[in-house]
């Protein structure tokens, strides 16, 4: 049984049975997976690709644990711990899901990392509003092309105008992701860097479950 804590928290990618990253999900599912033998953990070392079932994986965890707590996230079960996996590999699933970014509040946040993309500080999204850069007024359309963040200050300096009119500069072009955002921000966390290489490769959107 999966024990209480942060590390139940994290977030494990999957990858299909030829190494494509198909989308993230919670430890939890990632421990059934690997439990009823549908997943590997695919562990990088040494610019290798180390391939553990359960098993293996339980006792790569106790030589870890001895040698390298500090290298991974921890569960602990009433018998052991076990380290926290950042990759799997599906046994069999081999095909990739037809996905799109989804085009909401949240993954424009996450797409301008939570700043004004008119003065550039970074806000809680509770400061944050959107902003069309073309007003609907002018025929501005809700697209991810025309919506950035906003902070209230520079909504209301700007208001129905087009930044030219009101002498504001966007900080970058906004466009659709090519990816789900929220993984890119999750790749800001070094505990989940070795899922970089696997969506850099990749031209579909991994989904966020």
């Amino acid at each position: 049984m999966l024990a209480a804590g942060s590390a139940v928290n994290c977030n494990v990618l999957v990858l299909n049975r030829h190494y494509l990253a198909i989308r993230v999900i919670n430890v939890r599912r990632a421990f059934s997976l690997l439990c009823r033998r549908l997943a590997e953990v695919i562990h990088i070392e040494d610019g290798e690709y180390l391939s553990y079932d359960f098993q293996s994986w339980c006792d790569l965890s106790e030589l870890r644990r001895a040698f390298d707590p500090n290298g991974h996230d921890w569960i602990k079960t009433v018998r052991f711990d076990i380290a926290v996996p950042r990759i799997i590999r599906l046994s069999i699933f081999d095909r990739l899901p037809k996905q799109d970014v989804k085009f909401n509040r949240r993954n424009i946040f996450a797409r301008d990392g939570n700043r004004c993309q008119y003065c550039g500080k970074k806000f809680p999204t509770t400061e944050l509003s959107l902003d069309h850069v073309i007003p609907r007024s002018r025929g501005g359309g809700s697209t991810w092309e025309n919506i950035v963040c906003c902070c209230l200050k520079c909504n209301i300096r700007k208001g129905g105008r087009t930044p030219n009119e009101a002498h504001m500069k966007l900080q970058t072009i906004p466009k659709k992701p090519h990816r789900n955002p929220i993984i890119s921000v999750k790749l800001n966390d070094g505990r989940y860097a070795s899922w970089k290489q696997f969506l850099d490769q990749a031209y579909w959107t991994v989904e966020l479950k």
